[in-house]
């Protein structure tokens, strides 16, 4: 009997020794399909996206964006945040507060977009502010730095984790080298960016996230050294393709 209980016992240490070894490799696997289905359920709703045309004065339709009222209020925030030199990048909860709640303009979800790196074999969703919330889901855009819309004098910064939980997200962004393509799809096109500049910066240097004038980029961070604890940022800054 006695024996019997050991084996018992030893059986249990060992079946949740290893349900502790397997869980991070199982919510990886979730988080991952979880990212894919958003992602793809993101493209199938663009898809499907009517065009809208409105009749103008000249005898050949022109055509309107979705989302219009999004678009120009989007417009607006990027030309705003650049003519005040991003004053409002000062502090953590700046750049976690969503620049924008989408469901306020008609969408049901709040995804803005998808990131797409081939390099590193990566689709991730997009999401406003990088909120905890939004980086476990995802890739988070950075407040107060420009919308991921495109535009001369716009540096949209995404940032996602250095992987997080069993799940890779920017695990593996020392992969990227110079020319590799990354491409943001957002509610409408898509904007292709070659990698131009790839940094290793302290949390504190905010200027080398900062828009530089006359260029259309968007730049990728995460913590640096992988599992370090976030003392450095891995920045690969893009150059739109043109």
């Amino acid at each position: 009997m006695v024996n019997r209980l050991k084996k018992t016992v030893l059986i249990c240490f060992f079946l949740l020794g290893l349900a502790v070894f397997c869980y991070p490799y199982a919510r990886g696997l979730i988080v991952r399909h979880e990212m894919e289905s958003t992602v793809q359920t993101f493209q199938e709703q663009k898809e499907t996206q009517p065009t809208t045309v409105v009749i103008s004065d000249s005898t050949e339709p022109s055509e309107q964006r979705q989302y219009a009222d999004l678009w120009e209020n989007m417009t607006a925030y990027n030309e705003t945040i650049f003519a005040q030199g991003q004053s409002g990048l000062s502090c953590k909860l700046d750049y976690q507060q969503p620049s924008f709640l989408l469901t306020d303009y008609g969408l049901k979800e709040e995804v803005f977009g998808v990131i797409s790196i081939p390099a590193m074999d990566l689709e991730m969703p997009i999401y406003l502010g990088a909120t905890a919330q939004h980086m476990a889901d995802g890739a988070a855009h950075l407040s107060q730095t420009s919308l991921p819309i495109g535009g001369e004098n716009t540096n949209s910064v995404i940032a996602g984790h250095r992987g997080y939980g069993g799940a890779s997200y920017f695990r593996y962004i020392d992969q990227l080298q110079i020319g590799d393509t990354v491409t943001v799809t957002n509610l409408w096109e898509s904007l292709t960016y070659r990698v131009a500049e790839i940094k290793i910066i302290y949390p504190y240097e905010v200027e080398e996230i900062l828009i530089q004038p006359g260029r259309e980029l968007l730049t990728l961070l995460t913590c640096h050294p992988y599992a370090s604890g976030g003392k450095q940022r891995y920045l690969i800054i893009c150059e739109r393709e043109k």
